[in-house]
């Protein structure tokens, strides 16, 4: 999940300068877009990682899903990075609404890793002796 954070906070970082740059209409370096989209296709990977790790751990230890809100917080977290994600191959010229999909999107996933954070230090909680 730490790592899910960090990708998740360079890409605020790296989106924010891409953004500013836009907005103020200022170069940026080449080198911006294409590591911006490769962390978010590095975050995509790590949440399905993660959802598949707590689907096969939580069915290990007890044997059947749905024993916490943490499996409602994964599954509205994972559908949110697949959106954003998805969103992001669709921003062009001849789709303008891709990208205020995708700003808005990344905010609401904010919400997202906050409610699966909290949530899952319950989850946590309950594997600790």
């Amino acid at each position: 999940m730490g790592l899910s954070l960090f990708a998740y906070s360079l890409l605020a970082m790296s989106g924010t300068w891409i953004l500013l740059s836009r907005r103020n209409h200022q170069s940026r370096p080449g080198w911006l877009r294409p590591v911006h989209f490769s962390i978010g296709a590095i975050l995509v990977v790590l949440v399905l990682l993660l959802l598949a790790i707590g689907l096969v751990g939580t069915l290990g230890h007890y044997g059947s899903l749905g024993h916490s809100s943490h499996l409602i917080a994964g599954i509205i977290t994972v559908g949110l990075t697949l959106l954003s994600g998805w969103s992001a191959t669709q921003i062009s010229p001849q789709r303008p609404w891709a990208r205020s999909l995708h700003l808005g999107t990344n905010l609401v996933l904010l919400l997202g890793f906050i409610f699966v954070s909290l949530t899952g230090w319950t989850v946590v909680q309950k594997y600790l002796p």
